[in-house]
């Protein structure tokens, strides 16, 4: 590995660790699972995942952004821009195609299969930002020479975004209250804990928005922004698979090529809905 790329990881281990203490001291949402079993299992999925990661999607995505540079391929090349302008148009452009790409993963269900292996985390932090499947990490690639192509960005405007990207991802799934005020201010422009909380429901309805990834403009734009869900009243994962033995390292690996639930049921065949959930979510709280 290049002296570059350890620096990045362990700035972003940094970043992880810091996180996690701040979850420590400033929870945002009540855990309803023992932290030590969930971070295992959790941290030994995303190994597998980070390999597939760094060995081929990152390889892909940087050697087609060179071809691309080389070219020049792309919309960034229709018309000459400066350089600044470029980098904050490729940019926007990598954001907001991450969002369809997210969007797809929740309405395709070949890829919901593998998406929903980090959505049955039945508890919320930062750790469940590393919770993605292998073969979920593997199907982006397709999608990365899709989007980088496209766009047609330079290997350091790969790199820049992808960056941020891995930094957002991890902040938004932290378990840290920030200050109200402060939050609602730091949402308008990005995507911050408790809007991705909601993302995050076992209500469907609330699952099936707040794609954003770094910047919440994209959910504005499309009209599928919530924000209107307090994070006492959260049931977090998805009704299906709410059971601690789903959640074992071997059930979640294999969980995509089984046979799959009704996802929005819970296992009695009731389905969620915000009042029922909202009265599971002081059950969960008062047994704590």
């Amino acid at each position: 590995m290049k002296k570059g790329n350890v620096t990045i990881v362990l700035v972003f281990m940094g970043f992880f660790l810091f996180l996690l203490l701040l979850e420590a001291l400033f929870p945002l949402r009540h855990r309803t699972r023992a932290l030590v079993r969930r971070l295992v299992t959790n941290l030994c999925v995303s190994a597998f995942a980070f390999a597939v990661a760094a060995g081929i999607v990152r390889p892909v995505g940087l050697s087609l952004a060179d071809w691309t540079s080389a070219r020049p391929f792309g919309l960034l090349h229709i018309v000459a821009l400066p350089a600044a302008v470029q980098l904050g148009l490729a940019f926007l452009l990598m954001d907001l195609t991450f969002y369809y790409w997210h969007l797809a993963n929740h309405v395709i269900p070949g890829l919901w299969r593998f998406h929903n292996v980090h959505h049955i985390d039945p508890d919320l932090d930062v750790s469940t930002a590393l919770r993605f499947h292998v073969g979920e990490v593997l199907l982006s690639t397709g999608f990365r020479v899709i989007q980088v192509g496209l766009i047609g960005l330079s290997p350091l405007m790969y790199m820049i975004y992808e960056s941020v990207f891995q930094g957002s991802t991890l902040f938004q799934h932290s378990n840290v209250r920030l200050p109200l005020r402060a939050e609602r201010l730091l949402n308008k422009v990005l995507v911050t804990p408790r809007m991705h909380g909601i993302h995050h429901s076992v209500v469907a309805g609330e699952t099936n928005a707040n794609y954003s990834t770094v910047f919440s403009w994209w959910d504005r734009l499309h009209r599928s922004l919530r924000l209107d869900i307090p994070q006492s009243a959260l049931v977090i994962g998805i009704p299906a698979y709410h059971e601690p033995v789903d959640n074992t390292l071997w059930n979640v690996l294999v969980l995509p090529f089984r046979t799959q639930r009704v996802y929005w049921c819970w296992p009695d065949g009731s389905q969620p809905t915000r009042d029922t959930t909202e009265t599971r979510a002081r059950r969960s709280q008062m047994m704590e």
